[in-house]
């Protein structure tokens, strides 16, 4: 990596800090860097918004679990899945569920980068690599 792309990497993270209040990204707090970006004008301007899109992005995916699903799911057990994930990362996380039918049954949760999974598809093919 080259020294001007870690500058532009160190200025991204700065930024990042800048738009958190508390463990949350503010909307205003971004709003506020992004017209500091354009008026502004940094050098590689760019690729300091790729970073800082990239940073905010990871740290939004932590705040949602996404629950894909076979079957119908009811949003009570949304609401569940939502509260459970909120107690186990101690931050809230809304549940927000996507359908799947390649999962045959059951469901797979995913919260940043962290999957929980319990579905016939992952049981086979489990089954499939002991073999």
């Amino acid at each position: 990596m080259s020294s001007q792309q870690k500058k532009t990497q160190q200025t991204a993270r700065q930024l990042f800090k800048l738009s958190v209040v508390d463990g949350v990204v503010s909307a205003e707090r971004v709003a506020g860097v992004l017209a500091y970006i354009e008026k502004t004008e940094p050098a590689h301007t760019l690729a300091l918004l790729k970073a800082y899109q990239r940073l905010i992005a990871t740290e939004l995916a932590k705040s949602e679990a996404v629950v894909e699903h076979a079957g119908p799911v009811q949003d009570a057990s949304l609401a569940a899945i939502g509260r459970t994930m909120s107690q186990r990362y101690g931050r809230a996380v809304a549940a927000r569920g996507r359908r799947n039918d390649a999962l045959i049954a059951g469901v797979r949760v995913r919260v940043g980068d962290d999957i929980y999974e319990s579905s016939v598809a992952y049981q086979l093919a489990a089954l499939a690599a002991s073999v």
